[in-house]
């Protein structure tokens, strides 16, 4: 892992050792969305002791803090990172793994609140800027919108920054190394239920009703269609029916199966499109086999999009710590979603991913055996520093 002397933060150094010890310790002891009362209260006592102007309590459980920079400004740039942790029990064997049963960090958040929180440090005891910087640190970004009820707590009305910045460790990229999409990022995700009601009996003599399991059959095959065949093969697109339910015996035709799926895109009018096919493709075929059809359609997150100047500052932040060859800006958006989404709807930013490196027995994020990598926290809080740096003019 490349080691520049511009990185402000070094490895090895005091703060260092610091992020190390406030992730492990965060990762010991995971809470999951809105239950992070220990993580809050811990982040919040370290941001006071450093000095700065917290308020707690947005979003439930979020937290954010103002550094106000040595030469005065108004100028307000706000760096966010998640910290809650994931319904999943840990399988590793180190010292810091998981104290509660069922819950981990098997995402990286607890390394995203470190570095942030080492970011905070180094820039209250370096504070030569002009302007403020905002801290926000986020509950709930694991399906339950943490993000979206800070904005609607007033995130940026009590705190009108101009731009808004995120990160996430990328597993499988290098140690060392940055991704900075020029625009969509992550995907949206919505999930929809289709009820589809028959006339249940005897599975012997099954013309005496409606069998629901065979036309949820023909509609899980139509709905294959929608992506290959309805939308622009340009325009990236996932859907899939993720789970099949109904029925309780060998010899009983149900009276009813529920078919549940989610849907990504990058495009609004891609997703508005997949919402239009399910409606269409669930009624018309229930309808030509005697059944009926309900559907619920939720929009989850939206897609997560950098703009274009924002992503061009959050690239060359990157490029004054690394090599160009260790910022990437052709890797392929992911279909993951990230409800950093809702922050890019209010404000301009750019969210980067930054490489957690390759670990024995890889399988990426949301696994058992996932931890984030310590030697990774240096580079990313410098990152948040170089970024002050270039837009605060310090």
């Amino acid at each position: 892992m490349d080691t520049q002397q511009s990185w402000a933060i070094k490895q090895g150094s005091a703060l260092h050792q610091e992020m190390i010890s406030w992730r492990r310790d965060i990762h010991r002891h995971p809470e999951t969305a809105y239950e992070e009362v220990r993580t809050s209260e811990r982040i919040a006592q370290l941001l006071t002791s450093f000095g700065l102007d917290v308020t707690c309590g947005l979003g439930r459980t979020g937290v954010v803090a103002v550094l106000q920079g040595e030469r005065g400004g108004d100028e307000m740039i706000a760096l966010r990172a998640d910290m809650d942790a994931l319904d999943l029990c840990e399988l590793n064997e180190f010292e810091h793994r998981s104290c509660r049963d069922g819950k981990m960090h098997a995402c990286g958040h607890d390394g995203h609140t470190a570095m942030l929180l080492g970011a905070a440090k180094h820039l209250a005891e370096n504070p030569t800027f002009t302007g403020k910087v905002c801290f926000i640190f986020q509950p709930a970004e694991e399906g339950k919108a943490g993000a979206r009820a800070m904005i609607r707590d007033g995130l940026f009305e009590r705190f009108p920054a101009t731009q808004v910045f995120g990160m996430h460790n990328w597993p499988g990229l290098a140690a060392g190394a940055f991704a900075v999409h020029s625009g969509a990022v992550m995907a949206s995700t919505d999930s929809f239920d289709i009820v589809i009601e028959g006339q249940g009996g005897h599975a012997a003599m099954p013309h005496l009703g409606v069998d629901p399991v065979v036309v949820a059959a023909q509609v899980i095959i139509a709905l294959q269609t929608a992506v290959s065949r309805q939308t622009d093969p340009l325009k990236s697109a996932v859907l899939s029916v993720t789970t099949m339910r109904g029925g309780e015996a060998y010899n009983v035709i149900p009276e009813s199966v529920t078919l549940t799926g989610t849907c990504r895109s990058f495009c609004p009018e891609v997703k508005h499109q997949l919402e239009r096919l399910i409606q269409k493709q669930a009624h018309h075929i229930c309808e030509a086999f005697g059944a009926k059809a309900t559907v619920t359609y939720r929009a989850g997150y939206p897609a997560t999009v950098n703009t274009a100047q924002e992503a061009t500052v959050a690239e060359t932040a990157c490029l004054s710590l690394v090599s160009p060859d260790q910022v990437l800006t052709d890797m392929p958006p992911s279909m993951g979603a990230e409800d950093f989404a809702f922050m890019l709807q209010e404000r301009p930013g750019a969210y980067i991913w930054i490489g957690n490196g390759d670990q024995e027995g890889f399988r990426g994020l949301h696994n058992p055996y996932y931890d984030f990598n310590d030697d990774v926290l240096a580079l990313g809080a410098s990152y948040w520093v170089a970024l002050i740096d270039q837009l605060l003019s310090r």
